[in-house]
């Protein structure tokens, strides 16, 4: 029986139709923010350039190798799919399906109906079929696989918690710790978790109540309170994974839009874990900011202080990479596009990884983070100097310089806060 609405009216994000309820508008050209909720079966086109990245992270998990041997199968899970886009995705974009096992997983009887209905209407064509492992766990029995990918209605810490994966993707609405500790502990030996959080009043600094209740911490809204919030998630999954014997190494960890989306790799190691508190300290706004161990002064935290991308990973999420990966085919055009909507498409794909290669390297290590507006005053010059003026000041003298994928303008720099200044005066 179709859903109630079928079948919409169709979208395609990256390589995949989507199937829009009426009641919900064509995506605007690069959407952003937490657009209003225009009915159940909702589908936030600004979340698109997250689920970019997770194809094109999972992609290169199988394309290089290092998250499972060659020839083993990635149990992939998406515990909060919603209308089920990401795990489409998934099975639609990415090459050496036969190594994937996709389970897609909402208690939401309607909005799971609807991505069953968007992936029979849209099949990937390639007979991909298999069978959920018998195993211990009793609900790896239920649910239903239907063109690759399968489908369970239920409660996601309860799908966690008695099945394993090698890679877990959270987007729940609002915080996400609250399924934290279910999905460290289903994450295998060693797995990649992904995690979104929209409760960005809490980890930048705005909501005090709500980010000591969530998160154990204060932050401070600032310019530097988007960097704040990625660092205060990963601390809290850091601390989470300790507790299960597992450390995290950063892959990609970014703000982006209205969210906060990391993506870690998780391993289990006692010895690792127990020193989880080595990459956990506290930001203190000085000129401009230092990372301490302790609380002082005027601070944030406590935080996470180490990496936050890890630079061979992070350094292949090209532009050029992520059109060959997702960008949408002759055929895969819905009959109604124009080069308007095609252009619009690429242009996002685009965005998705916008300084994100260019900037790894610099920020899988200590770095220096400045935020641009706030570089005039700091050197007394009356116009801020372009970035590309810069970049070639700083290179002239030894150091690197990358702009971040960040909403505000601002760079990375393994120089010091003197050399920064000094080149912002010679170069205006």
């Amino acid at each position: 029986m179709e859903p109630e609405g079928w079948p919409g009216h169709v979208w395609l994000e990256g390589r995949t139709h989507v199937h829009l309820r009426d009641h919900q508008p064509k995506p605007s050209h690069m959407p952003r923010g937490p657009a209003a909720k225009t009915g159940e079966g909702f589908l936030n086109p600004a979340m698109a350039p997250a689920r970019t990245r997770s194809v094109m992270l999972l992609a290169d998990a199988i394309e290089n190798g290092w998250l499972v041997p060659e020839g083993k199968t990635i149990r992939a899970l998406d515990a909060l799919c919603a209308t089920g886009v990401r795990p489409r995705r998934w099975r639609k974009e990415i090459p050496s399906q036969e190594r994937l096992r996709i389970t897609a997983n909402d208690l939401d009887a309607e909005a799971l109906a609807w991505a069953r209905q968007s992936h029979k209407a849209n099949p990937v064509g390639d007979n991909l079929e298999w069978t959920p492992e018998p195993s211990r766990f009793a609900r790896e029995q239920e649910g239903i696989v239907e063109d690759g990918i399968h489908w369970v209605e239920g409660d996601a810490n309860k799908l966690m918690i008695q099945a394993p994966f090698q890679w877990i993707d959270l987007d729940p609405f609002g915080s996400p710790v609250g399924f934290l500790d279910a999905a460290i502990q289903a994450i295998s030996r060693v797995g990649v978790l992904e995690v979104t959080a929209t409760d960005t009043a809490a980890l930048c600094g705005s909501a005090k109540t709500s980010a000591a209740r969530r998160y154990g911490a204060v932050g401070i809204t600032d310019s530097y309170m988007h960097d704040d919030a990625t660092r205060i998630l990963l601390g809290t999954i850091a601390r989470i994974a300790a507790m299960h014997d597992k450390s995290i190494h950063p892959i990609l960890s970014l703000f982006d839009g209205h969210h906060v989306r990391v993506s870690v790799l998780l391993k289990r190691s006692k010895e690792e874990a127990s020193d989880w508190k080595e990459s956990i300290g506290y930001r203190i706004r000085s000129s401009p900011y230092h990372f301490s161990t302790q609380a002082e002064g005027e601070y944030s935290g406590p935080m996470w202080t180490g990496p936050l991308f890890d630079a061979d990973i992070a350094g292949r999420m090209t532009a050029e990479k992520a059109i060959t990966l997702c960008s949408g085919r002759d055929e895969d055009l819905p009959e109604d596009w124009n080069e308007i909507d095609i252009d619009h498409s690429l242009r996002e794909i685009e965005r998705s990884v916008r300084h994100i290669a260019e900037s790894a390297e610099l920020l899988s290590q200590d770095h220096l983070l400045i935020a641009v507006d706030d570089l005039g005053i700091a050197a007394g010059v009356g116009q801020i100097p372009s970035m590309k003026k810069i970049k070639s000041g700083l290179e002239g003298a030894g150091f690197s310089m990358a702009r971040c994928h960040m909403p505000e303008a601002m760079f990375a720099t393994n120089a010091d806060w003197q050399t920064v200044l000094d080149v912002t005066r010679s170069a205006e």
